[in-house]
C-alpha cells in the first residue's frame, strides 16, 4: 500500500499528520494556518492516491482507519527524518530564525518567560515566538508546540526532559486586605478570612494539591482556574490565596501570611526527541535553561 511514499508529496503528509493530530478538519487547519476546505482537499487527494480511506468522519470529529493507523506510523517516521535533516543543515547557518512555540503554566509564561526573553529576541531578532498556555507535554507529542514547561516530569519515550527549578509557594494577602480584615497568626484564624484557590474541576496536576495542603484542608470561596486569576483576585482585595513566590515578591502591594507555611514544587522544561537539535530550538531551549537557573534564588522567594 506504501509503496508510493517516494512519489508522495510531504505536503500531504504533513497535513494527514495535522488531521490525525487534532481529530477534526477545523483544528489541523487552525494547526497549519490554512482553510478548513484546503485541508479537506488535500486528504481526499491522499486517500484517492492510497486508493484507501484514511478517516473515518463524523459530526464530532474524524477517527483514524485501520489503513490511516499504518500510515500515520510511517508518517511519523518520514517526519522524524525530514526534522533530522533540517537539524542537520541548520548546524551549517549560524543565523537563528523561524518559529518557536512554548507552551507553559499561564504564572511562569506571564511573570517569569516573556519578560525573560527580551535578551533572546534582541540577540536573534528573526526569531519568531508563540506563547501558549498549557498544562502538559501533550501537545508536545501532537506537536502543537515545540517545547513545554510542565508541573512534573512527562511520561512518554520519545520526549525529554530536564528540570529547570524547584520553586515555593506561600499564603498571601494584600496590604488593603490585612488592614480592614486583619492578619490571621495561626492557621485557624485562616476560618475567619476569604479564601481563595484553584478550580479544582480544572485542576490538570497532583502538583496543584498546595492549596489544600497549607490552607489545611479550609473551604475555598473564590475560586480561580488560573495563577494568574489567583494573583489578580489578592491583588483586587478579594482573599488571601496561595501563590508562587518569585510572582508575589515582584508585587510589592502583596505581603506574606504565616510565613513559616509554604510548599515546593518543580518546573520541567520538555522537548520531543525529533526537534531537539533543531537550531531555533535548541538555542531557546539552551536560553531558557540558562535564564532560569540564574535566578533560581528569585524562585525561592529570595531576593
Amino acid at each position: 500500500m506504501f509503496c508510493n511514499f517516494i512519489d508522495m508529496d510531504w505536503d500531504l503528509l504533513r497535513t494527514f499528520l495535522a488531521v490525525a493530530r487534532q481529530s477534526t478538519f477545523l483544528g489541523a487547519a487552525t494547526a497549519m494556518k490554512v482553510n478548513q476546505a484546503t485541508i479537506a482537499r488535500k486528504i481526499s487527494a491522499l486517500e484517492t492516491a492510497f486508493g484507501a480511506t484514511l478517516f473515518e468522519r463524523s459530526n464530532s470529529g474524524v477517527l483514524l482507519t485501520e489503513m490511516g493507523q499504518d500510515l500515520l506510523m510511517h508518517a511519523e517516521q518520514i517526519e522524524s527524518e525530514v526534522l533530522q535533516a533540517q537539524a542537520k543543515t541548520a548546524r551549517h547557518d549560524p543565523k537563528i530564525s523561524g518559529l518557536v512555540r512554548i507552551g507553559a503554566p499561564d504564572g511562569f509564561m506571564m511573570y517569569f518567560l516573556i519578560p525573560a526573553m527580551r535578551a533572546l529576541c534582541e540577540q536573534h531578532p528573526e526569531l519568531e515566538l508563540q506563547f501558549v498556555p498549557m498544562p502538559t507535554a501533550t501537545s508536545l507529542l501532537r506537536r502543537d508546540v515545540d517545547l513545554a514547561i510542565t508541573l512534573e516530569r512527562p511520561e512518554g519515550a520519545r520526549l525529554i526532559a530536564r528540570k529547570l527549578t524547584t520553586h515555593r509557594l506561600r499564603i498571601f494577602a494584600s496590604r488593603h486586605y490585612l488592614a480592614q480584615h486583619g492578619t490571621p497568626q495561626t492557621v485557624d484564624d485562616l476560618s475567619a478570612h476569604r479564601l481563595i484557590g484553584y478550580a479544582e474541576a480544572y485542576a490538570f496536576s497532583d502538583a496543584l494539591n498546595y492549596v489544600r495542603d497549607l490552607f489545611n484542608g479550609r473551604p475555598q470561596h473564590i475560586e480561580c482556574a488560573s495563577s494568574v486569576g489567583q494573583t489578580e483576585a489578592v491583588r483586587a482585595g478579594l482573599g488571601i490565596a496561595v501563590l508562587h513566590e518569585f510572582i508575589a515578591h515582584s508585587l510589592p502591594d502583596l505581603v506574606p501570611v504565616l510565613p513559616d507555611r509554604f510548599a515546593e514544587r518543580e518546573y520541567w522544561i520538555v522537548v520531543h526527541e525529533d526537534q531537539r537539535m533543531l537550531g531555533r530550538i535548541r538555542t531557546v531551549l539552551d536560553y531558557l535553561i540558562q535564564a532560569t537557573a540564574s535566578r533560581k534564588r528569585i524562585f525561592m522567594g529570595q531576593s
